[in-house]
This record gives C-alpha cells, structure tokens and sequence, in this order.
C-alpha cells in the first residue's frame, strides 16, 4: 500500500502544477496519520472533524477551500499555503484515509480537479 501511495504522490507533485504539498494521511487508532506525501515536514496526527484534512474524513466527502485561512479551525501546518482540496479515501464505505493537495495560491483547485483526484482515488483503492 505505501509503495503505491508513495509512488501516487510522486507523480501528483511532479504532474499537478501550482501546489507546495501533495500526500496521504491514513487512519489509525481513529485519526488521520501522516503518510507519504511530498512536500515540508507536515502535520503527523489530524483527528477527525478538525481542518480540512479531519472534516473530510468525518464527511467522508471531498472539499476544495478557496482560501484555507477562512477554514473554521484550519490546521496550518505550512503558512504558506493558501488553498486546499482534500479527497477522503473510502473502500465498500471504509475510510481508509484522505489525499490532501496544498498550494500557495488562493483559488487554486476547481470541480474539475476535484473530479479528477476522486477518479486516481478509485483506481488506487483498487490496488490497496
């Protein structure tokens, strides 16, 4: 599962233009822990329903923020970034995790993006 998220990440950072951090948080012990990403050093623990990442996951539904700083209870692990969009991961209805792809641009991510990574989450879950 890693070396397929690790690989995902990869190729995320070097094809998606205009973003700072690309990456997986999975589920653990009832919160999101870091996984591979690229990118800075990020956040290790997000528990589910706080920032973008957590709300996600709690939904269980994708979410694009324009601007991360208007996000009620944004977890800022970079200052940099500016917007966000966050895809959960879910296998027969499991969360398993969320992708999470920041950028220092406000407005960065559109429906089309969003629909787009929801479709790469599909074909990954296939080979998790």
């Amino acid at each position: 599962m890693y070396a397929n998220l690790s690989n995902a990440s990869a190729l995320l950072n070097q094809f998606f233009d205009r973003i700072n951090w690309v990456g997986f948080y999975l589920m653990d012990d009832g919160e999101l822990v870091l996984g591979p990403f690229q990118g800075l050093p990020a956040c290790i623990r997000i528990p589910l329903g706080r920032g973008v990442c957590g709300t996600a996951a709690e939904t269980k539904k994708s979410i694009i923020v324009s601007d991360v700083n208007a996000f009620p209870g944004h977890i800022a692990c970079d200052a940099a970034s500016q917007s966000e969009v966050v895809i959960p991961i879910l296998k027969d209805g499991v969360l398993l995790g969320v992708l999470d792809i920041d950028s220092p641009e406000l407005n960065r991510f559109t429906k089309e993006d969003q629909a787009g990574l929801e479709h790469l989450v599909e074909v990954l879950v296939k080979h998790l």
